[in-house]
Parts: C-alpha cells; sequence; structure tokens
C-alpha cells in the first residue's frame, strides 16, 4: 500500500522563511508553498518524525486536515463536517480547537469558532463510526486553525509543546531570544564550525549552544517528546525510534570549535554552563564573566552574533549609547571580523559608529526588531593540502 502523504505547515518567525525553506529542501521534501510566517511541504509519516526532531527554525508542524471559505458559522459548520476527520482521528480519540486565529475575517470569536468546529467534528465522527457517543478516552489530537481573509485552515499539531522548546534551558537571563530564531539567526550568517564566534552578551547561552548544536549536527529535537508519538494511526511507533536513532547517529562528537559566550553577570554565566551541559554540548563552548569593554580575540575572520540590550525599561534606555559604542569601539579593534545584531534599538549604527551592510526586519514575537550585519572581508582559501578548505 503507498504510504499516505500528507500536506504538513512549518510556522516559523517573519522574515525567516528563506531559511526554514532551506532546511526543508535539506531534510529531502518538496516545497508546495511559502507565505509570511509559514511554509509547506509535502511528507509521509516518517517526514512528520524527521521535521519535528530535525527543523532547528520551525515553531511547531502541523498536518493540514483541510482549507476552505466560511463567512458565517453556518458555513464553517458545514465545512468542518465535510473533512474526512475518521482518517486522522481513532474512533476513541480525545479532539478540540486548541487555538483559533483570525484575521481580516467575516469569522473572529475564537471560542464561538472552536465550539462550533468541535460540533462539527463529533457529528462526523459519529457517522463515520456509527456511534451515539464519541467517548473520546484515547490519545489527543489538539487542532490549530486559522482564518485568513475568510480562508478557513486546519490542522492537526504535531508539535505540542512548541519547538523551541528543546528541552535543555532550564534557566532564562531576563530577554530571552528564543532557540528557533537564535538558529535561524546563525543560518542566515556564512559562519561555519571552522570559524571563531563570540557572543558578548550571551545571556542564558542560547546563540553558543544553538551553534555549537549546528556544529555537531545535533538534532535541536533529539531530547523531547512530540504530541504525535502516540498517534499510533497515523505514525508507527518504529517510525519515531528510527528517526531518533538517525538524530544520535549523526552526532559529530569529534568536531573542534572556538565558541565563546561572555556576559557582565556572573550568576547568568552559571545559567549558560548549566544549559549547554543540558543540551549535551557544555564541553564545546568557553563561558566567561566579561562586560563587553573587554571583548578581545587574537585571531582574524571571527564572527559576533548577539543580542544586546534594547532598553525596554526607561532607566535602562539611558545606557543604551555607552554601550553601542563601546560594542563599537571593541568591533573595530577585532580585526576583519563580521558582526551581526538583533535589537530593537534603532540607533545602532550611529553608535557602534558604522553603517551596516545588511539590515533586516524580524519580528520577534509581537515586537519588531532588526537584524545588523556588518560583514568583515571572507578568509582566504585554505590550501587542500592541509586537508581543509574553506
Amino acid at each position: 500500500m503507498a504510504e499516505k502523504v500528507f500536506e504538513l505547515i512549518a510556522p516559523c518567525h517573519f522574515g525567516l522563511e528563506a531559511v526554514l525553506k532551506k532546511e526543508i529542501l535539506t531534510l529531502g521534501y518538496e516545497i508546495c508553498r511559502v507565505e509570511d510566517g509559514k511554509v509547506s511541504f509535502y511528507g509521509d509519516a516518517e517526514a512528520i518524525c524527521r521535521a519535528n526532531i530535525f527543523l532547528r527554525t520551525a515553531e511547531r508542524v502541523l498536518v493540514k486536515a483541510g482549507s476552505f471559505r466560511a463567512v458565517s458559522f453556518e458555513e464553517l459548520f458545514q465545512e468542518t463536517k465535510k473533512i474526512p476527520w475518521e482518517e486522522y482521528i481513532p474512533k476513541d480519540g480525545r479532539f478540540w480547537v486548541k487555538k483559533a486565529n483570525s484575521i481580516k475575517s467575516k469569522l473572529f470569536s475564537p471560542s464561538d469558532i472552536q465550539s462550533i468546529m468541535k460540533k462539527a467534528m463529533v457529528e462526523r465522527m459519529k457517522n463515520a463510526y456509527h456511534t451515539a457517543v464519541i467517548p473520546e478516552s484515547g490519545e489527543s489530537y489538539p487542532l490549530r486553525v486559522s482564518i485568513y481573509k475568510d480562508i478557513v485552515t486546519v490542522c492537526l499539531d504535531t508539535s505540542g509543546d512548541s519547538l523551541h522548546k528543546r528541552g535543555y534551558r532550564k534557566l532564562a537571563s531576563k530577554a530571552p531570544i528564543t532557540e528557533t530564531l537564535a538558529a535561524a539567526l546563525i543560518l542566515l550568517t556564512p559562519w561555519n564550525q571552522n570559524r571563531i564566534l563570540v557572543d558578548p552578551f550571551c545571556g542564558s547561552g542560547t546563540f553558543p549552544i544553538e551553534a555549537a548544536m549546528i556544529a555537531a549536527d545535533m538534532a535541536p529535537g533529539r531530547k523531547r517528546s512530540f504530541q504525535a508519538e502516540t498517534w499510533r494511526n497515523l505514525i508507527p511507533v518504529k517510525c519515531w525510534y528510527r528517526v531518533f536513532d538517525e538524530a544520535n547517529e549523526r552526532i559529530n562528537r569529534s568536531v573542534k570549535v572556538d565558541i565563546q559566550g561572555y556576559d557582565a553577570d556572573g550568576e547568568i554565566i552559571r545559567a549558560a554552563r548549566s544549559n549547554a551541559e543540558l543540551a549535551g554540548v557544555g564541553n564545546m563552548i568557553h563561558f566567561q564573566q566579561r562586560p563587553v569593554s573587554e571583548l578581545s580575540h587574537p585571531k582574524k575572520y571571527g564572527f559576533l552574533i548577539t543580542n544586546p540590550p534594547y532598553g525596554e525599561r526607561l532607566e535602562e534606555k539611558e545606557n543604551l549609547p555607552a554601550l553601542y559604542t563601546e560594542l563599537g569601539e571593541r568591533f573595530a579593534a577585532l580585526d576583519s571580523w563580521s558582526a551581526y545584531v538583533i535589537t530593537a534599538y534603532e540607533d545602532v549604527e550611529k553608535y557602534m559608529g558604522r553603517k551596516a551592510d545588511k539590515n533586516r526586519k524580524i519580528y520577534n514575537g509581537m515586537m519588531k526588531t532588526w537584524y545588523y550585519q556588518f560583514m568583515g572581508p571572507k578568509p582566504p582559501k585554505r590550501r587542500e593540502k592541509d586537508g581543509e578548505v574553506d
């Protein structure tokens, strides 16, 4: 029997769709659509496992069950009822619309959308399974529904907790960057494991940890569980075992890297070390309590990738000119380095003392931020006889 092919949707941070698209293509799947904040692709049951375990920049992996136009609750009911729910949810499955959002649409009340769709699903399941009662005593099948310009897209959520929850960050700093966003920002740069990486405002260590995991080819989801692990009707349990095995076999523990994280707060540095240990990369990163004024490195062609303070609070805002001036001075002293800075602070270029070569608008949650890219020169090609090529 041919393997069932699903249309899968992977949401991501606005502005980072191209990074996620590349990741999905590298995993070997066919892209069907790229839209604001999401990438859709085709895949079988194994693709659901692999996407959840291997994708670094996706927020979750959804199975699209149906899509239709609805401008009244009656239409919403009838169209939801047409979806063959029995192909996705077993007779005893627990199901509910966990989240509904609506933009520029006639139907906009999340609670009404949720209850009407639930009723329609119950009706469909009762008819399909020839029963008067749907027991809902089995495994959970949560749904996520989005309505945009009256087009309703209905999906099953295979991930459960958002994929940024890798399972390693037990301790966080004041304004942490999410793991998925950090990975995407690293993947936007030409950094690789042969180049130095320093985060002078490392907080709880997210940039250095994600970089170390990329360098060692560690799958971000290898240490956590997923909602769809219990969906035996759709994904055989051996499928999950096989992909977790693949993830563990791919890890390159012998990779040599120079990744460093600094922060002025000693307690935060202890948290970062602890998080790195939990992620399995503790031996790959050098964390140090050090203010930005002491930022230096003897080698050339390194990378600064960092998320400095934005000055969310008024009293912090006053310190920002001095802080970004200091960062600019230390960066200028790093011969031939590149710097990548994500911040909501708009005067970065003014105080860092140079114009960014590239600037990208990225939404960090609801906050508009910019990713300033100050490019250094490329290192000279290494000679092949040394066994290394750049």
